[in-house]
């Protein structure tokens, strides 16, 4: 029988766990894998545990989610399952992780119990520091009654949907979007219309003007100001016209807020969330780009009775420790450290990047550098064959994502994106010479 390292996270454990299921399962059959409740009751974790678990596992192409049905093995071969994009980078090791487990064991010796539902210590304060968090004046504050906090993003987006009661309307995202986000929105089942940015980062305003004269539209999905994946600030002037033509219509307006601290200045102090009205404004962040996947935890700020019986029928089972560390972490300063700790090595491997591509494609790469986050959103000049420039990069520091995979319509054929997770500027000029080679740059 295997036994997991000691100090190895639960997730990884959890994940190891379900790949030996897979690979005792039998070749050719879509075999069924247990459900959320059944494996974390079996292996006493918690249920975002296991969802992050067979979200890495399905985003690897080993298992599929059928909705309504649950997980199965995926029934691709070896060779297919290695061709399957993974998520983005992880930019920095996990070590930061490590804190957040020294503030579990501490608050675990004060020997402090979960009380109910939405009223364990944990979960109050950390709804408490988010709240605390976003409140910048007495006309635009929030309470910890207003915050709600979910396993991952995907059960998050998925409460809120069906607590605004939106199942036949559609939902609007900025193209090319956010992958993590586009990638939770297309498992909710939603229909996804996409509007295009210009050069600026720019929502096309008469593009979403016509979608929202022409469609059922119930939520209109923003960048908080970091235009993702081409890294743009989004201009203060283009926010400013987007409040005010949203303020015309009746729907939902969700800034994302999940990647705004790592623009590389740092985040500017007016945000998407300043001109919306506030009483059609939903706000989502996570933890997991500046915690790592230990800490997978979305969370929604939005003053609306419908969001707190949604989230109170869905009785997510957080872990109460979980929550009071993160809650310590967000008191003591230690997440706003790490995310300048982390700008600050992003901005340096992006420079890195673009120089060393710049000279090795010459004009038959354009890019511009990054406003902030770890990836260059490059054009070639011709298609992108994924399948030779995955097989050319694997197992080298330099990660790359089809343009296409921002797109739930395929669009973006000509790009990459691209970023580095090394510090040895040897390994990644070989890296990119290999990417040269099979895109026609010899």
């Amino acid at each position: 029988m295997p036994q997991a390292p000691h100090r190895e996270f639960a997730y990884r454990k959890v994940y190891r766990y379900i790949e030996a299921l897979i690979d005792q399962s039998p070749p050719g059959q879509r075999q069924r894998l247990p459900s959320l409740r059944g494996l974390a009751s079996r292996l006493r974790v918690s249920l975002g545990t296991v969802q992050h678990a067979y979200n890495l596992l399905e985003e690897a192409g080993r298992v599929e989610r059928l909705p309504r049905s649950g997980y199965f093995v995926h029934s691709a071969s070896s060779s297919e399952v290695a061709l399957t994009p993974r998520q983005p980078p992880v930019f920095e090791p996990s070590l930061f992780e490590l804190n957040l487990h020294n503030h579990e064991r501490r608050l675990a010796r004060q020997r402090l119990r979960a009380m109910g539902w939405g009223q364990d210590p944990g979960s109050v304060r950390l709804r408490q520091a988010l709240a605390e968090r976003y409140t910048h004046s007495s006309s635009r504050y929030w309470c910890a009654r207003d915050v709600h906090v979910a396993p991952d993003l995907t059960a998050l987006l998925d409460t809120v949907w069906a607590a605004l009661e939106l199942k036949h309307a559609a939902v609007v995202v900025h193209s090319p979007c956010c992958w993590q986000l586009l990638q939770a929105l297309a498992r909710t089942g939603v229909p996804v219309l996409e509007v295009p940015v210009d050069t600026r980062g720019d929502l096309n305003l008469y593009a979403l003007t016509c979608l929202l004269e022409s469609e059922p539209v119930g939520l209109v999905v923003l960048p908080s100001c970091l235009s993702t994946p081409q890294g743009r600030l989004v201009t203060s002037a283009g926010q400013q016209q987007l409040g005010h033509l949203l303020s015309r219509y009746r729907v939902w307006v969700l800034e994302s807020d999940l990647d705004s601290e790592l623009c590389h200045a740092g985040p500017p102090v007016i945000r998407q969330r300043d001109w919306v009205d506030v009483r059609q404004l939903l706000v989502v962040g996570g933890f997991e780009a500046v915690l790592g996947p230990e800490a997978p935890y979305a969370y929604v700020l939005g003053p609306t009775g419908a969001l707190t019986r949604g989230f109170c029928e869905r009785a997510f089972r957080l872990p109460p420790l979980r929550m009071q560390a993160l809650a310590c972490m967000l008191d003591k300063g230690e997440v706003d450290a790490q995310w300048a700790r982390l700008r600050q090595a992003l901005q340096r491997r992006t420079r890195t990047l673009a120089r060393v591509l710049a000279l090795r494609f010459g004009p038959q790469l354009q890019l511009r550098l990054p406003d902030g986050g770890g990836l260059l959103w490059a054009r070639l000049r011709q298609p992108v064959h994924w399948d030779s420039i995955s097989k050319a990069l694997a197992g080298t520091p330099l990660h790359a994502m089809p343009g296409k995979h921002f797109s739930l319509h395929g669009r973006f054929q000509h790009h990459l994106a691209l970023g580095w997770t090394g510090d040895d500027p040897v390994e990644l000029q070989i890296a990119v010479d290999r990417l040269a080679q099979v895109a026609g740059h010899p």
